[in-house]
Parts: C-alpha cells; sequence; structure tokens
C-alpha cells in the first residue's frame, strides 16, 4: 500500500463455500484491486495442517483480535490478546496458512460459480 504497510488476510472456505464465504470472495476482487492481497484455503487443508480453528486478526504483530461466535455464527464479542507468547504463535499460524493458501485470482477460478 502507498504508505508501506501490507494489508493481507487468508481466508479459509468451506466447500462448498457458505453464502456468507461467497460473499466475501466476490469482494475480494474490489479489495484486492486497491492493493490488499488475500488468499484462500480449504477448510480441510487448514485442517489437515493442524491450523487452529479461530477467527483472529493480527495487528502488526503485536495485537491479536480473537473473535468470538455463538452457535449461530454471530460475533458476541472480541478479545484483544497482547501476550508476547501468543502473538508469536499467531504469527507462526499466519505464516504457515499464508505458505499453503492460494491468491485470490486462481482460488476463485477454482471455485464453479453454481455451488
Amino acid at each position: 500500500m502507498a504508505s508501506g504497510k501490507r494489508f493481507e488476510r487468508v481466508r479459509i472456505m468451506d466447500n462448498p463455500p457458505t453464502p456468507g464465504q461467497r460473499y466475501l470472495l466476490d469482494n475480494a476482487e474490489r479489495n484486492c484491486a486497491v492493493g490488499e492481497d488475500i488468499r484462500y484455503l480449504w477448510r480441510s487443508d487448514a485442517e489437515r495442517l493442524s491450523l487452529p480453528n479461530e477467527d483472529t486478526w493480527l495487528f502488526d504483530s503485536r495485537v491479536i483480535a480473537l473473535l468470538h461466535f455463538d452457535a449461530d455464527d454471530d460475533l458476541t464479542g472480541v478479545e484483544l490478546v497482547t501476550d508476547p507468547v501468543q502473538v508469536a504463535r499467531a504469527c507462526q499460524v499466519r505464516d504457515a496458512a499464508w505458505h499453503f493458501a492460494t491468491p485470490y485470482r486462481a482460488f476463485s477460478a477454482e471455485v464453479p460459480s453454481g455451488m
């Protein structure tokens, strides 16, 4: 990005994708057009790699925002974590996910539009 900061994420996708995941996949084209790098990993691959089943945001490799959801997948809260050990582990998970994830355009081409 213009300020020298990276804005990137790995999204985990079910197969077939949920309606919400399809919506985010569609929006990825716009986000990527303005400089975000979005990559995708099938949930089965994430499980095979033993990646944690958490929804997190990692900010500047210093703060984790751990998102909490209820049984209906509604966001119920966000926990900010600054413990250096937990943050270092989140950085390792991010790097592993990034290594195996597929860039948006290539992944999007793999997902049939009628799924």
